[in-house]
């Protein structure tokens, strides 16, 4: 079997990462799995990237622009929208012709239009498609934030100023991929269980398959390791305890830096004493802006790409702590996990189905900063942390990792095959 996975990403970004672990998989697994992606980052023989340069810059200032204007040249909301207006046609390239089964993963910016993913339906091959977050099931959003529109249709946005009318650019995107969509049997997958629930409810996706299947990790990468020796290396404090955050850009508002800055302050508060002994080290993109502005201690570590350096970060910390407001399957918490840190997270999205609590971690209320600091001060003082530890590799060993996520996989791709097979 040979599958051509999509991808606007090879390595930036929780779709590339969970993406390109799949592909490894499948191809240990006896599937001959390529990588297609607009931006490639390595010289992976696996990875081919389409020949970007100005056409790229095109195709994603296109897009760009014209959300741009509808948001009356606010940045706000400006990449929280993609309305997938100009993209490549891959059904022409060699990869394409030669798969077996086409997977989509995160193909937006300028990746695919809605024309493009069109015509990769048309093609007459199986397509699966892993949603990392809602955007095929809603109009031009990645996540709900809870608006209920897209279980009818999408108009009038919250995103976008003015909205409805004859111009309401969310009622134009909705229509365009009811017709993408009509008459065509897509084998759509998941990252988590509260996902599923949510797009199950979509008038996009009434008809269509939709399963659950986690992103896969690798175990003998991330793994438990000498916490001192990480410490040496990052150049991190080796007497104080150490709070993690971790996100792509951490000044992203859905990623909840707002409710730990909180969260700290109450600690610190009622506990003075850990202004001494704990500090928060801050992974991701604008780190540096954080500092000074927690009540503890802040160690930017900057955007780091390396796998091996980003699995030393978490084997020096004591406790992960990702107060996501919406969030699908985070792979910071799988890779905290699978190196025996406890994680702490709002009880949101698909974070409860990886933390068990008082188990592996703590889930904490939504949305509330006392909640999360008591979580934070339960794993840091009165958890047993071998045992949490123990637990959160045993449950990604279980759970998340290659060889059985890949098997999941080979299942859908089999139907996906089988149906297309039945249905000529």
């Amino acid at each position: 079997m040979r599958v051509l996975i999509v991808n606007t990403s090879e390595r930036t970004g929780g779709a590339a990462m969970a993406a390109n672990r799949l592909m490894e998989a499948l191809n240990n697994n006896g599937v001959k799995a390529k990588m297609l992606v607009r931006d490639k980052e390595t010289d992976c023989i696996t990875v081919v990237g389409l020949k970007g340069g100005m056409k790229a810059q095109w195709h994603f200032f296109r897009e760009r622009l014209k959300v741009f204007m509808k948001l009356h040249f606010s940045k706000k909301h400006l990449f929280e929208i993609d309305i997938a207006n100009s993209g490549y046609d891959i059904t022409r390239l060699r990869e394409f012709k030669e798969a077996d089964v086409i997977h989509l993963h995160w193909v937006n910016q300028g990746m695919l239009s809605l024309n493009g993913i069109k015509k990769v339906l048309d093609s007459g091959k199986p397509v699966v498609w892993t949603m990392h977050d809602a955007w095929p099931a809603t109009a031009i959003c990645h996540y709900t934030h809870g608006c209920h529109a897209f279980k009818s249709m999408c108009r009038n946005c919250r995103l976008l100023p003015g909205g409805g009318g004859p111009n309401d650019l969310a009622w134009q995107v909705w229509n365009r991929k009811q017709q993408m969509l009509k008459d065509q049997h897509v084998s759509f997958v998941t990252c988590s269980r509260w996902l599923e629930t949510q797009v199950k409810q979509s008038a996009l996706l009434t008809g269509q398959q939709v399963v659950s299947i986690p992103n896969p990790i690798d175990t003998r990468v991330f793994r438990p390791g000498d916490k001192q020796v990480a410490r040496e290396r990052l150049a991190l404090p080796a007497d104080k305890r150490i709070i993690l955050f971790v996100s792509q850009r951490v000044t992203d508002e859905r990623k909840g830096m707002a409710y730990l800055t909180d969260a700290i302050d109450l600690l610190v508060k009622e506990n003075p004493a850990m202004a001494n002994d704990t500090v928060v080290a801050i992974l991701g993109g604008h780190a540096e802006e954080l500092e000074g502005k927690l009540a503890l201690p802040v160690f930017p570590l900057g955007y780091v790409s390396d796998e091996k350096k980003i699995v030393e970060i978490y084997n020096a910390v004591d406790v992960f702590v990702l107060p996501s407001l919406e969030d699908n399957l985070p792979n910071t918490i799988m890779e905290a996990m699978a190196c025996g840190v406890p994680c702490v997270g709002f009880k949101t999205g698909g974070i409860p189905e990886e933390i068990d609590h008082k188990k592996t971690g703590y889930v904490a209320q939504q949305r509330d900063a006392a909640d999360l600091a008591q979580g934070i001060r339960w794993v840091l003082d009165e958890a047993d942390r071998d045992a949490l530890r123990q637990a959160s590799v045993r449950k990604v060993n279980t759970t998340y990792a290659q060889n059985a996520v890949s098997l999941r996989y080979i299942e859908v791709y089999n139907e996906a095959l089988a149906f297309k097979h039945y249905s000529i």
